[in-house]
């Protein structure tokens, strides 16, 4: 089994951000892409580097990376919400796209820029019996919808893995399979993986994470990644169950509004002198509880 999360920042950029993994990054944004979008090259632009934290460099643990037609790609997971989650990521996909510009550079050498957001949270409102875990969102016409060439450069991308529902069985296609990963890697290792999951890129990515190291700066942070993770997985089990005790205090006031109705009307039905029988089937209630009455 894994000895590490994979939804940590930390583990996450380990594992897909750097050069010796780019495998591992082209499978998953493809598995994320539209199949008339594919990729077939991935450049990281902010590969990896464990030396990075003696030099206080590391602030933000995306992945930021560029494909065969310039497209810009920046990838992150995030394992908690936080206020104004949807400013931020605006904010980091205009620093990008602004950013390509160098020197005596024009405006149509600008590319599209797409922020890939894995999420470890409800974020967006369905539905019940709704629930979509992949969203697209680009700039169309408010009108018609349709999308212009030279306004069609951002996309913001979210996969919400709780909401991912289905169980090995249903597992088909390569996004499912990377959600599964992320969610229950502790589950399972490189030798032992199902056969709806055993493809070349999972495996790998299993076997990454089994021999994963962090030095003494990385240990500090994954630490505290991991008790944060923790600690939001408690208070969305205890917001759970107390969302549960509510719907359970409404039934029983319901149920005891019910109940308390059906006394009455079989009162009002035993004081006219209507059978046993008659009440029974009026009001449900037992031949002992109409006596009680």
């Amino acid at each position: 089994m894994s000895k590490v999360n994979p939804k940590i920042d930390l583990v996450f950029k380990k594992l897909f951000g750097t050069e010796q993994n780019i495998s591992l990054l082209k499978s998953l944004v493809n598995s994320i892409l539209p199949e008339n979008e594919q990729v077939t090259t991935l450049e990281l632009k902010n590969p990896y580097n464990p030396s990075d934290y003696l030099s206080g460099k590391i602030t933000y643990l995306d992945i930021k990376a560029t494909d065969e037609y310039g497209k810009w790609y920046d990838i992150e997971i995030q394992v908690a919400p936080f206020d104004f989650f949807g400013f931020r990521l605006l904010y980091y996909w205009a620093k990008m796209y602004s950013s390509q510009l160098k020197n005596r550079q024009t405006y149509d050498e600008l590319r599209k820029t797409i922020v890939i957001s894995l999420i470890n949270f409800d974020y967006f409102i369905d539905n019940e019996g709704e629930e979509r875990y992949l969203r697209r969102i680009g700039l169309t016409d408010l009108d018609t919808g349709i999308i212009y060439e030279q306004t069609d450069g951002l996309e913001l991308i979210f996969v919400e893995l709780k909401k991912f529902k289905k169980e090995l069985p249903e597992i088909h296609s390569a996004l499912e399979r990377w959600i599964t990963f992320l969610n229950k890697a502790h589950e399972y290792s490189k030798d032992n993986l199902p056969k709806e999951l055993a493809t070349e890129e999972i495996r790998k990515a299993m076997e990454e994470l089994e021999i994963m190291y962090f030095n003494e700066n990385e240990q500090e942070h994954f630490e505290s990644q991991e008790r944060r993770y923790l600690d939001e997985l408690s208070l969305a089990r205890r917001k759970e169950r107390e969302k549960e005790r509510e719907i359970q205090n409404i039934q029983n006031a319901v149920n005891e509004a019910i109940l308390e109705n059906v006394v009455v009307i079989a009162k009002s039905l035993k004081s006219n002198g209507a059978d046993y029988e008659l009440i029974v089937k009026s009001t449900g209630l037992s031949k002992d509880q109409i006596d009680k009455l």
